[in-house]
């Protein structure tokens, strides 16, 4: 289901999320030391490059944001074979992995064709970098959403593009609903709903906004599987999650209560609500005066053409 959202007034209050923003930086720090991103971010990366083609410009620079955790160089790469790439990313840890990964050794073909890439800190990144701005499961983890979406429009040039995907408010429900049932704290912070990102986007002075989404059912074979493959999807970072270390016996009580939930098949399902967004950096607007001053005559003017200025050929006879 897709929805054009229309202009909208800027919300009222700061849409900040309450976010633990320590715990975000662990989950960094593992994405930067893991072999790979995760498997959910490279099927998300390759359902949202299908929709590549609403973008008919080509971009001489393609902006990935949080490039290594987006998963979504060789899909870009395909799609824009003559962009240069900019990895952008958000730590240190990660530039090094990312920078460390474009060093094709010297007998490469990829070193000897193309534009090449460049990786770059976020708090680096220059107005105005690149005509297209794509960002792979980022969003969610801004603890300040408006800020970054602000960011992305100074990145982006004029009439450039942005493509982004996030976590919504529907992932991992059967989660939820399990801790609430042992009593057990948040599993994870809650997420932005979709209509309030577009009017997020709106507000930062994003034009044309259109939002989507759509539910991603994952199944695992064990209980240990699964919390394995949540960790390294970011962990949890809600402030009101339970506030002391787990013991064994609370870890053993989990994985009997998830294995209890297991399908007809033996495999344990969770559903990952996904959403996607779209649009454009329009040209700024011109300043528009508080008063404007328009002098009599042409106020006469414009009643006799029922409201449009006529030019003057010559003296006015008229009455």
């Amino acid at each position: 289901m897709s929805q054009a959202l229309p202009h909208q007034a800027p919300p009222a209050a700061s849409t900040a999320r309450d976010l633990d923003a320590a715990a975000v930086q662990r989950a960094l720090a593992r994405w930067a030391a893991a072999p790979e991103a995760p498997w959910l971010h490279a099927e998300v990366a390759r359902r949202m490059a299908e929709r590549l083609p609403v973008i008919r410009s080509q971009p001489e620079t393609v902006l990935q944001w949080w490039a290594h955790a987006g998963a979504s160089d060789a899909l870009l790469r395909q799609a824009y074979p003559k962009a240069r790439q900019l990895l952008v990313e958000p730590t240190p840890a990660l530039l090094a992995r990312s920078s460390q990964a474009q060093a094709a050794p010297w007998w490469s073909a990829r070193r000897w064709t193309g534009p090449g890439a460049s990786t770059l800190l976020a708090a680096d990144v220059p107005p105005a970098a690149g005509g297209l701005l794509w960002a792979n499961m980022v969003l969610h983890a801004a603890v300040d959403p408006p800020q970054l979406l602000a960011q992305w429009r100074r990145a982006l040039a004029v009439d450039g593009f942005l493509m982004f995907s996030t976590l919504g408010p529907g992932t991992l429900r059967e989660l939820h609903a399990l801790y609430a049932e042992l009593g057990a704290g948040s599993p994870g912070a809650p997420l932005v709903d979709m209509h309030d990102i577009g009017d997020m986007l709106v507000h930062a002075g994003f034009a044309d906004p259109v939002m989507d989404q759509e539910q991603i059912t994952l199944t695992w074979a064990t209980p240990e599987a699964l919390l394995a493959e949540l960790r390294q999807l970011g962990g949890n970072a809600d402030p009101a999650r339970w506030p002391g270390l787990r013991t064994p016996r609370w870890r053993q009580r989990l994985l009997r209560a998830l294995a209890a939930r297991a399908g007809a098949d033996g495999r344990i399902a969770m559903r990952f609500e996904v959403v996607y967004g779209h649009a454009f950096n329009p040209p700024p607007r011109p300043v528009v005066a508080a008063q404007t001053a328009v002098s009599l005559d042409d106020m006469r003017s414009m009643v006799r053409a029922g409201g449009r200025p006529t030019r003057k050929h010559g003296p006015d006879t008229s009455p």
